[in-house]
């Protein structure tokens, strides 16, 4: 889960994202971007400096900018909480580049807010109800497009919570709001292990094509392999393979290739460890060439999946199935791994 907090100065804001961050979500801000830059040009943080550090970074880099670069740290195995999201680019950016963003409005009557703000005593901050509207009014709309527009954040959020009273009148609002955008989610086992097998592929040493196999038994993995030159020899990248690093045309000088396939690595490792195979899946990231077909026919496999057709892989399929192996592709949306 990812949740975006926003609001208006002294809404209650950090007291959200602490919450959140008690409950497993690890915080992250905007802010931070602007940060990272006025610390690389030597110039000391202020709120004023950094709400124009901002727009000259939105001005120069894309209204987006500050989100994008937050997106791009995410790790998939976390939830979130982002604060400091001061532009509507910003909000759209994050529901594009994430899965399951909720925004949060967080906000409380200006008299509130102002009292709040006198009382953490913060250096530089407003001194007068008049002075705190005005700077504040910069901050919920402008003409130039690069500036934040809070007002127009507002309009987007899934949420509203109004901070009027209690902390713990909050932190019910958020808890509800928490358990309501609860859900849970995971790969299927096909993806789960033609992710792996994605995943060993790279690996591989072959400067042609990098393709992995995943062996499985009982929903468990019992042997990986990657195409590459045998052990001990110099690896294809390294030029152990004439045929690849003369990027031979496809499907000529077979003889040449010193390479082993994924899927003959596999079953090869599986049987140097004492492994057995049989009735076992081979999840591989290409359908397999007639020679891996017919160490998998042989070694007692019983499944073949794979993710992408090899350009000479139409024999090979019609062997398995005559051998009574099933055969069925599984497509990741990924885009393809180079080969």
């Amino acid at each position: 889960m990812i949740f975006g907090i926003s609001g208006p100065n002294a809404a209650g804001k950090g007291e959200a994202v602490e919450f959140l961050r008690a409950r497993s979500f690890y915080a992250v801000s905007l802010s931070d971007v602007i940060r990272e830059v006025l610390e690389a040009r030597g110039e000391a943080e202020s709120r004023e400096a950094m709400i124009e550090a901002g727009r000259a970074l939105r001005a120069e880099h894309g209204e987006a900018v500050l989100a994008e670069r937050i997106a791009s740290r995410l790790a998939q195995d976390r939830n979130y909480v982002i604060d400091s999201i001061r532009h509507p680019a910003e909000v759209e950016a994050l529901r594009t580049r994430t899965e399951h963003f909720r925004l949060i409005w967080v906000d409380a009557d200006v008299e509130t807010r102002f009292v709040r703000l006198r009382e953490r005593g913060r250096s530089g901050d407003p001194t007068s109800l008049e002075e705190f509207e005005r700077l504040e009014a910069r901050e919920l709309g402008s003409d130039d497009s690069a500036a934040q527009q809070l007002l127009a954040v507002r309009d987007l959020a899934d949420f509203k919570v109004e901070n009027n009273g209690a902390l713990e009148d909050l932190k019910g609002s958020l808890q509800r709001i928490l358990e309501r955008s609860f859900f849970f989610e995971r790969p299927g086992w096909d993806e789960y292990f033609m992710n792996i097998a994605r995943m060993v592929s790279t690996r591989s040493n072959c400067v042609k094509r990098k393709v992995a196999a995943v062996i499985t038994q009982d929903r468990r993995i019992i042997s990986t392999g990657y195409n590459g030159t045998p052990r001990g020899v110099r690896n294809c990248n390294e030029g152990g393979c004439p045929r690849c690093n003369q990027f031979a045309e496809g499907g000529t000088r077979l003889e040449d290739c010193l390479c082993s396939h994924g899927e003959e690595n596999a079953i090869i490792q599986a049987a140097y460890h004492g492994v057995q195979v049989k009735n076992g899946t081979i999840y591989t990231t290409f359908s397999p060439c007639l020679i891996c077909t017919k160490m998998i026919i042989n070694s007692g496999l019983a499944e073949v999946v794979y993710n992408s057709d090899y350009p000479l892989g139409e024999l090979a399929i019609d062997l398995l199935r005559e051998a009574g192996v099933k055969v069925r592709q599984f497509s990741l949306v990924e885009a393809e791994p180079v080969r």
